[in-house]
């Protein structure tokens, strides 16, 4: 019943993102970005967990899960540190994620090589 809801929740986020692009006039670019904002936005009202706890990685792994980590995150911090926390929060919170990304991307690049079109 997890991977129900872990399909139905991440397809639903999908689903809106690609209605966001063939009905409006946003660049893919400025929709992932609202996304993230909006996973930030709705992780700090405390709206967000109940989604993750019902999708689990359907609501974690889209973006959205990655502006909710980045909230979790300073939420914690500010709690830890006070106003520090602010700026350390985020980073210390992604900093697994975006180092992952980081690391497999190189490797990529060393793999494959870039084409002209």
């Amino acid at each position: 019943m997890n991977y129900l809801w872990a399909f139905l929740v991440g397809g639903l986020l999908c689903a809106i993102g690609q209605i966001l692009i063939d009905y409006t006039k946003l660049t893919p670019a400025r929709i992932l970005t609202t996304y993230v904002v909006a996973g930030v936005a709705l992780g700090g009202l405390g709206l967000y967990k109940p989604l993750i706890n019902l999708g689990g990685s359907g609501a974690t792994v889209p973006l959205t899960g990655f502006g909710y980590l980045l909230a979790d995150g300073v939420k914690k911090a500010v709690d830890e540190n006070g106003l520090l926390g602010i700026f350390t929060g985020g980073f210390t919170a992604a900093a697994a994620g975006i180092a992952a990304a980081l690391f497999f991307g190189l490797i990529a690049s060393l793999i494959f090589k870039s084409k002209k079109k």
